[in-house]
């Protein structure tokens, strides 16, 4: 089998430490992503590498080595199909040295050429015991995966599981604080409707949401166009009002 081994490889304590530290810089997930991925291809020297990420019960290609613009963050392998999915599904590493295609597990993907690759390496990312992406690597010809590359890419999984997990939690806080705001303007604009129209808190509520309906706009919209509104109209007072 043909090994694709550089000539001078990356040492396994320095590929984990620059690994840890791009993931420590805090930088968007997407960004830390693709840079784990040139940094896992320069230590294997692989063909091709993708980043799988679990969302809800899909796997979503969230990076890859080499360009996909119409397939990253669009392409989904469902939970448990395919050799990535079934990784993600039994939380093991799949190890084949040729003829992956031939692999019972394996389900092709006609966006992605790296499929007729023969040789693959898929590992489970896993985070607080569950498994939330996975990570692929393929070669062109036969490849003999050494016992160091596969066990520095399994610890990279659990390095990168946390980088999914704490970009999970600043987008629920995100989230969370938009959805606030929007509470907060609704409540803001109610008071205006309640106010002009002598409506109760419900009513005013409901006309919001009817205007919505029939604008094909959000509550947000139309709650933030009242208070616009009102500004102006606040703003056109004061302008008018006779100078004492």
């Amino acid at each position: 089998m043909k090994h694709m081994d550089t000539a001078e490889p990356i040492p396994a304590l320095e590929f984990l430490h620059t690994v840890s530290s791009r993931i420590a810089a805090a930088d968007p997930l997407h960004d830390v992503l693709n840079e784990i991925v040139e940094i896992v291809s320069e230590f294997v020297s692989c063909d091709s590498c993708f980043i799988y990420v679990l969302e809800s019960d899909v796997l979503v290609l969230r990076a890859s080595k080499n360009p996909h613009p119409d397939v990253v963050d669009h392409l989904k392998v469902p939970f448990g199909e395919g050799i990535t999915g079934w990784v993600a599904k039994h939380r093991e590493p799949v190890v084949i040295a040729r003829n992956a295609p031939r692999d019972a597990r394996f389900r092709a993907c006609p966006e992605l050429s790296e499929d007729a690759y023969e040789s693959f390496l898929s590992i489970p990312v896993i985070s607080r015991g569950r498994v939330v992406g996975v990570i692929n690597l393929q070669h062109r010809d036969p490849y003999e995966f050494k016992p160091r590359e596969i066990k520095s890419i399994a610890t990279i999984g659990h390095l990168v599981g946390a980088a999914i997990e704490l970009a999970r939690m600043e987008n629920e806080i995100a989230e969370l604080s938009d959805k606030l705001a929007m509470r907060k303007t609704i409540e803001r604009a109610k008071g205006i409707v309640q106010s002009e129209f002598g409506v109760s808190e419900e009513e005013a509520y409901s006309i919001i949401k009817k205007q919505a309906r029939s604008r094909r706009k959000t509550m947000k919209e139309v709650a933030e166009a009242i208070l616009l509104a009102d500004e102006l109209k606040r703003s056109q007072k004061t302008t008018s009002d006779p100078v004492a």
